[in-house]
Protein backbone atom coordinates (compact mmCIF):
# COMPACT_ATOMS: atom_id res chain seq x y z
CA UNK A 1 0.00 0.00 0.00
CA UNK A 2 1.98 3.34 1.01
CA UNK A 3 5.15 1.39 2.30
CA UNK A 4 7.31 2.44 -0.18
CA UNK A 5 5.17 5.67 -0.80
CA UNK A 6 6.52 7.32 2.10
CA UNK A 7 9.74 5.18 2.53
CA UNK A 8 8.40 2.24 5.38
CA UNK A 9 9.71 -1.40 5.98
CA UNK A 10 6.02 -1.91 8.07
CA UNK A 11 3.28 -0.33 8.75
CA UNK A 12 3.55 1.96 11.75
CA UNK A 13 -0.28 2.62 12.88
CA UNK A 14 -1.41 -0.99 13.11
CA UNK A 15 -3.54 -2.18 15.90
CA UNK A 16 -1.62 -5.34 16.84
CA UNK A 17 0.11 -5.13 20.31
CA UNK A 18 3.60 -5.25 18.61
CA UNK A 19 6.34 -4.30 21.41
CA UNK A 20 8.81 -3.69 18.76
CA UNK A 21 7.33 -0.07 18.58
CA UNK A 22 7.05 0.57 22.68
CA UNK A 23 7.39 3.35 23.91
CA UNK A 24 8.65 4.64 27.16
CA UNK A 25 5.60 7.01 28.14
CA UNK A 26 5.52 8.53 31.35
CA UNK A 27 2.62 6.43 32.29
CA UNK A 28 3.13 3.38 31.20
CA UNK A 29 6.98 3.36 32.37
CA UNK A 30 5.67 3.82 35.98
CA UNK A 31 2.38 0.92 35.05
CA UNK A 32 5.86 -1.44 34.50
CA UNK A 33 7.90 -0.74 37.40
CA UNK A 34 4.58 -0.88 40.03
CA UNK A 35 4.13 -4.37 38.03
CA UNK A 36 7.55 -5.25 38.42
CA UNK A 37 7.94 -3.81 42.16
CA UNK A 38 4.49 -5.44 43.55
CA UNK A 39 5.49 -9.15 41.75
CA UNK A 40 8.65 -8.85 44.00
CA UNK A 41 7.00 -8.73 47.14
CA UNK A 42 5.20 -12.11 46.45
CA UNK A 43 1.69 -10.92 47.75
CA UNK A 44 -1.93 -10.82 46.57
CA UNK A 45 -3.60 -9.38 43.53
CA UNK A 46 -1.51 -6.34 41.47
CA UNK A 47 -4.26 -4.61 39.27
CA UNK A 48 -3.69 -2.22 36.28
CA UNK A 49 -6.86 -0.49 34.55
CA UNK A 50 -7.11 1.49 31.81
CA UNK A 51 -9.74 2.95 29.30
CA UNK A 52 -10.31 0.79 25.71
CA UNK A 53 -7.22 1.45 23.76
CA UNK A 54 -4.91 3.06 26.53
CA UNK A 55 -2.60 0.18 25.42
CA UNK A 56 -3.52 -2.50 28.66
CA UNK A 57 -3.08 -5.87 26.33
CA UNK A 58 0.68 -3.98 25.04
CA UNK A 59 2.04 -3.41 28.24
CA UNK A 60 0.68 -6.94 29.13
CA UNK A 61 2.97 -8.24 26.34
CA UNK A 62 5.80 -5.93 27.76
CA UNK A 63 5.26 -7.33 31.36
CA UNK A 64 5.69 -11.09 29.91
CA UNK A 65 9.07 -9.90 27.67
CA UNK A 66 10.40 -8.29 30.97
CA UNK A 67 9.41 -10.61 33.95
CA UNK A 68 12.21 -11.71 35.68
CA UNK A 69 13.51 -15.56 34.79
CA UNK A 70 12.65 -17.00 38.26
CA UNK A 71 8.90 -16.30 37.08
CA UNK A 72 6.74 -18.75 35.89
CA UNK A 73 3.58 -17.40 33.88
CA UNK A 74 0.47 -18.30 33.27
CA UNK A 75 -1.70 -16.13 30.50
CA UNK A 76 -4.90 -16.12 30.08
CA UNK A 77 -5.71 -13.40 26.83
CA UNK A 78 -9.50 -14.00 27.14
CA UNK A 79 -11.13 -14.38 30.76
CA UNK A 80 -14.86 -15.25 29.64
CA UNK A 81 -14.25 -18.62 31.68
CA UNK A 82 -16.33 -20.49 33.71
CA UNK A 83 -14.85 -21.52 37.47
CA UNK A 84 -14.04 -25.03 35.68
CA UNK A 85 -13.08 -23.57 32.57
CA UNK A 86 -10.64 -20.97 34.41
CA UNK A 87 -8.80 -23.59 36.51
CA UNK A 88 -8.04 -25.93 33.28
CA UNK A 89 -6.54 -23.31 31.82
CA UNK A 90 -4.49 -21.98 34.71
CA UNK A 91 -3.86 -25.57 34.77
CA UNK A 92 -2.37 -26.15 31.11
CA UNK A 93 -0.66 -23.20 31.34
CA UNK A 94 1.03 -24.48 34.21
CA UNK A 95 2.28 -27.59 32.33
CA UNK A 96 -0.29 -30.25 35.13
CA UNK A 97 -0.52 -33.64 33.30
CA UNK A 98 -4.08 -33.96 31.53
CA UNK A 99 -5.43 -31.24 32.87
CA UNK A 100 -8.50 -31.07 30.13
CA UNK A 101 -9.73 -34.84 31.36
CA UNK A 102 -9.72 -35.17 35.61
CA UNK A 103 -12.55 -34.19 37.92
CA UNK A 104 -12.71 -30.57 38.93
CA UNK A 105 -11.21 -32.07 42.77
CA UNK A 106 -8.25 -34.04 41.28
CA UNK A 107 -7.16 -30.99 39.16
CA UNK A 108 -7.50 -28.08 42.39
CA UNK A 109 -5.08 -30.96 44.04
CA UNK A 110 -2.43 -31.20 40.62
CA UNK A 111 -2.59 -27.29 40.67
CA UNK A 112 -1.57 -26.96 44.24
CA UNK A 113 1.32 -29.63 43.72
CA UNK A 114 2.38 -28.20 40.76
CA UNK A 115 3.18 -24.93 42.44
CA UNK A 116 4.49 -26.38 45.41
CA UNK A 117 6.57 -28.31 43.31
CA UNK A 118 7.81 -24.98 41.23
CA UNK A 119 8.09 -22.88 44.59
CA UNK A 120 10.57 -25.99 45.95
CA UNK A 121 12.47 -25.40 42.36
CA UNK A 122 12.86 -21.61 43.37
CA UNK A 123 10.33 -20.12 41.27
CA UNK A 124 7.76 -18.03 41.44
CA UNK A 125 4.27 -18.13 39.82
CA UNK A 126 2.33 -15.25 38.35
CA UNK A 127 -1.40 -15.24 36.65
CA UNK A 128 -1.29 -12.60 33.91
CA UNK A 129 -4.97 -11.94 32.82
CA UNK A 130 -6.24 -9.33 30.06
CA UNK A 131 -9.54 -8.36 30.13
CA UNK A 132 -10.26 -9.26 33.26
CA UNK A 133 -13.63 -6.94 33.50
CA UNK A 134 -14.89 -10.09 31.44
CA UNK A 135 -15.00 -12.46 34.41
CA UNK A 136 -17.52 -14.16 35.24
CA UNK A 137 -18.92 -13.27 38.73
CA UNK A 138 -17.84 -17.14 39.86
CA UNK A 139 -14.98 -17.22 38.11
CA UNK A 140 -13.69 -14.16 40.06
CA UNK A 141 -14.85 -15.75 43.77
CA UNK A 142 -12.78 -18.93 41.96
CA UNK A 143 -10.00 -16.24 41.12
CA UNK A 144 -9.92 -15.50 45.03
CA UNK A 145 -9.27 -19.09 46.40
CA UNK A 146 -6.59 -19.64 44.09
CA UNK A 147 -4.95 -17.37 45.86
CA UNK A 148 -5.85 -19.24 49.41
CA UNK A 149 -2.83 -21.57 48.25
CA UNK A 150 0.29 -20.62 49.95
CA UNK A 151 3.09 -21.97 52.40
CA UNK A 152 3.78 -20.33 55.80
CA UNK A 153 5.72 -17.78 54.61
CA UNK A 154 4.34 -16.80 50.78
CA UNK A 155 1.83 -17.12 48.34
CA UNK A 156 2.14 -20.15 45.93
CA UNK A 157 0.24 -17.59 43.10
CA UNK A 158 -0.03 -13.99 42.53
CA UNK A 159 -2.24 -12.45 40.01
CA UNK A 160 -2.17 -9.99 37.90
CA UNK A 161 -5.23 -8.11 36.44
CA UNK A 162 -5.40 -5.75 33.38
CA UNK A 163 -9.18 -4.27 32.69
CA UNK A 164 -11.71 -1.85 31.70
CA UNK A 165 -12.51 0.30 34.33
CA UNK A 166 -15.43 -1.77 34.91
CA UNK A 167 -13.66 -3.97 37.39
CA UNK A 168 -13.29 -1.07 39.74
CA UNK A 169 -16.94 -0.53 39.28
CA UNK A 170 -17.59 -4.38 40.10
CA UNK A 171 -15.16 -4.57 42.45
CA UNK A 172 -17.23 -2.31 44.41
CA UNK A 173 -19.98 -4.33 45.12
CA UNK A 174 -19.99 -6.03 48.35
CA UNK A 175 -19.72 -9.47 47.00
CA UNK A 176 -16.09 -8.47 46.00
CA UNK A 177 -14.99 -7.17 49.30
CA UNK A 178 -12.98 -10.04 50.00
CA UNK A 179 -11.49 -9.87 46.44
CA UNK A 180 -11.01 -6.13 46.46
CA UNK A 181 -8.90 -6.71 49.92
CA UNK A 182 -6.37 -8.73 48.34
CA UNK A 183 -5.35 -6.54 45.65
CA UNK A 184 -2.44 -4.94 47.02
CA UNK A 185 -1.16 -2.57 44.07
CA UNK A 186 -2.78 -0.60 41.66
CA UNK A 187 -2.24 1.21 38.65
CA UNK A 188 -4.46 3.29 36.30
CA UNK A 189 -3.55 4.33 33.01
CA UNK A 190 -4.11 7.51 31.69
CA UNK A 191 -4.22 8.62 27.83
CA UNK A 192 -1.68 10.77 26.27
CA UNK A 193 -1.23 14.84 26.82
CA UNK A 194 -0.79 16.48 23.41
CA UNK A 195 3.08 16.38 23.44
CA UNK A 196 3.24 12.80 23.86
CA UNK A 197 0.76 12.47 21.07
CA UNK A 198 3.67 13.95 19.06
CA UNK A 199 6.43 12.03 20.50
CA UNK A 200 4.31 8.64 19.90
CA UNK A 201 3.81 9.37 16.30
CA UNK A 202 7.32 10.58 15.66
CA UNK A 203 8.71 7.08 17.57
CA UNK A 204 6.16 5.02 15.57
CA UNK A 205 7.17 6.41 12.23
CA UNK A 206 11.06 5.78 13.04
CA UNK A 207 10.50 2.44 14.21
CA UNK A 208 8.78 1.63 11.13
CA UNK A 209 11.71 2.78 9.09
CA UNK A 210 11.08 5.96 8.00
CA UNK A 211 14.46 8.39 7.47
CA UNK A 212 12.64 11.65 6.13
CA UNK A 213 11.78 15.11 7.39
CA UNK A 214 8.90 14.52 9.70
CA UNK A 215 5.89 13.52 8.16
CA UNK A 216 3.36 15.20 10.79
CA UNK A 217 3.83 18.43 11.87
CA UNK A 218 3.33 19.73 15.33
CA UNK A 219 0.27 21.03 14.64
CA UNK A 220 -1.09 18.24 12.95
CA UNK A 221 0.37 15.75 16.16
CA UNK A 222 -1.82 18.56 18.43
CA UNK A 223 -4.98 17.89 16.41
CA UNK A 224 -4.84 14.14 16.45
CA UNK A 225 -4.02 14.76 20.48
CA UNK A 226 -7.27 16.72 20.63
CA UNK A 227 -9.79 14.11 18.53
CA UNK A 228 -8.54 11.08 19.50
CA UNK A 229 -8.57 11.93 23.22
CA UNK A 230 -5.11 11.27 23.44
CA UNK A 231 -5.85 7.43 23.20
CA UNK A 232 -3.37 5.52 21.32
CA UNK A 233 -5.50 3.09 19.76
CA UNK A 234 -7.28 6.08 17.79
CA UNK A 235 -4.55 7.74 17.26
CA UNK A 236 -3.24 4.55 15.26
CA UNK A 237 -6.25 4.30 13.19
CA UNK A 238 -6.40 8.40 12.26
CA UNK A 239 -2.49 8.78 11.46
CA UNK A 240 -3.29 5.13 9.40
CA UNK A 241 -5.81 6.75 6.92
CA UNK A 242 -4.12 9.84 6.74
CA UNK A 243 -1.06 8.32 5.31
CA UNK A 244 -3.78 5.95 3.26
CA UNK A 245 -4.92 9.43 2.12
CA UNK A 246 -1.40 11.21 1.10
CA UNK A 247 -0.70 8.22 -1.03
CA UNK A 248 -3.97 7.65 -2.49
CA UNK A 249 -3.44 11.34 -3.61
CA UNK A 250 0.07 10.60 -4.64
CA UNK A 251 1.30 13.20 -1.84
CA UNK A 252 3.90 13.42 0.07
CA UNK A 253 2.72 16.29 2.41
CA UNK A 254 0.14 15.23 4.81
CA UNK A 255 -2.38 18.06 5.19
CA UNK A 256 -5.63 19.23 7.23
CA UNK A 257 -7.52 17.84 4.46
CA UNK A 258 -6.55 14.77 5.12
CA UNK A 259 -6.42 14.63 9.00
CA UNK A 260 -9.97 16.75 8.95
CA UNK A 261 -11.30 13.55 6.34
CA UNK A 262 -9.85 10.31 8.63
CA UNK A 263 -11.53 12.07 12.01
CA UNK A 264 -14.96 12.33 10.14
CA UNK A 265 -14.48 8.60 8.48
CA UNK A 266 -13.19 7.59 12.54
CA UNK A 267 -15.52 6.26 15.36
CA UNK A 268 -14.97 7.67 18.77
CA UNK A 269 -13.28 10.54 17.48
CA UNK A 270 -14.28 13.63 18.68
CA UNK A 271 -15.73 14.93 15.50
CA UNK A 272 -16.86 18.72 13.97
CA UNK A 273 -20.15 17.19 11.89
CA UNK A 274 -20.39 20.58 9.74
CA UNK A 275 -21.04 19.96 6.07
CA UNK A 276 -17.69 20.82 5.35
CA UNK A 277 -16.97 17.63 6.97
CA UNK A 278 -19.04 15.46 5.70
CA UNK A 279 -17.76 16.30 1.79
CA UNK A 280 -14.61 15.85 2.84
CA UNK A 281 -15.65 12.33 4.19
CA UNK A 282 -17.22 11.65 0.93
CA UNK A 283 -13.70 12.26 -0.48
CA UNK A 284 -12.26 9.74 1.60
CA UNK A 285 -14.77 6.87 0.66
CA UNK A 286 -13.62 8.42 -2.86
CA UNK A 287 -10.25 7.87 -2.47
CA UNK A 288 -10.46 4.71 -0.58
CA UNK A 289 -12.40 2.56 -2.97
CA UNK A 290 -10.29 4.02 -5.97
CA UNK A 291 -7.46 2.54 -4.19
CA UNK A 292 -9.41 -0.58 -3.90
CA UNK A 293 -9.89 -0.89 -7.33
CA UNK A 294 -6.72 -0.34 -8.68
CA UNK A 295 -4.97 -3.02 -6.33
CA UNK A 296 -7.76 -5.22 -7.86
CA UNK A 297 -6.44 -4.51 -11.59
CA UNK A 298 -3.32 -5.11 -10.51
CA UNK A 299 -4.22 -8.28 -8.78
CA UNK A 300 -5.88 -9.32 -11.46
CA UNK A 301 -2.84 -8.77 -14.15
CA UNK A 302 -0.45 -11.01 -12.10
Amino acid sequence: MYLQHFGLKEFPFTLTPNTNFYLGLESHNEALAVLLTALQTGEGFIKVVGEVGTGKTLMCRKLLNEIPKHFVTAYIPNPYLKPDELRRAVAVELGVKQAQTVSAELLTQRIQQRLLELHIRGHSVVLILDEAQALPSESLEALRLFTNLETETRKLLQVVLFAQPELDERLAEKAFRQLKQRITFSYKLRAMNAREVDYYIQHRLQVAGHKGPNLFSRSMATKVAKVSGGIPRLVNIICHKILMLGYGQGSYKLTKKYLAAAIIDTEGAQQNTSLKFYLISLLLVTILAGLYFSWDIVETLV
